[in-house]
């Protein structure tokens, strides 16, 4: 008879902790659901497939007023949305994340000041600790990137 000797670095290696290798894909399609949606949505609006849908309540004037300027460019929010859809399709299908993650950086940086300044809301912090919790796991493709030369 032989006994099993395990140590603390063993039990403590994420490996052996079905949760901390579940939260990485959790998060990843989260916000792979969540852009890939908001842009198929954006998308639909821009196409004119569906009516532009008017916010249950009115939105704060300069929130409003940021929205009419971007609507007003004619091509900024159709990129926007095709952003959003193409890094959703990538987060969800598992295919180049640590790029998805990059591209859309600038945007969920834009999403946290309109929901700071504009529109006050949690979401903007829900993006930017997804997006932040996702960077640090995928941390080892942003190496080559972040290493000073």
């Amino acid at each position: 008879m032989t006994a099993q000797i395990t140590t603390n670095q063993e039990v403590l290696t994420p490996a052996s902790r079905p949760i901390a290798r579940l939260l990485p894909k959790v998060a990843r399609i989260l916000m792979g659901l969540s852009f890939l949606g908001s842009g198929l949505f954006g998308l639909a609006i821009v196409t004119r497939l569906i009516p532009f849908p008017q916010p249950p309540t009115p939105q704060p004037e300069a929130a409003a007023s940021f929205f009419a300027a971007v609507l007003k460019t004619g091509y900024l929010l159709p990129l926007i949305k095709l952003t959003e859809t193409t890094v959703g399709i990538l987060l969800l299908t598992n295919r180049f994340v640590p790029l998805a993650l990059a591209i859309v950086a600038p945007l969920i940086l834009n999403i946290l000041a309109y929901h700071i300044f504009l529109s006050p809301s949690p979401v903007g912090f829900v993006f930017i600790a997804l997006e932040t919790y996702l960077a640090w796991t995928y941390r080892d493709a942003f190496r080559p990137m972040l290493r000073m030369r």
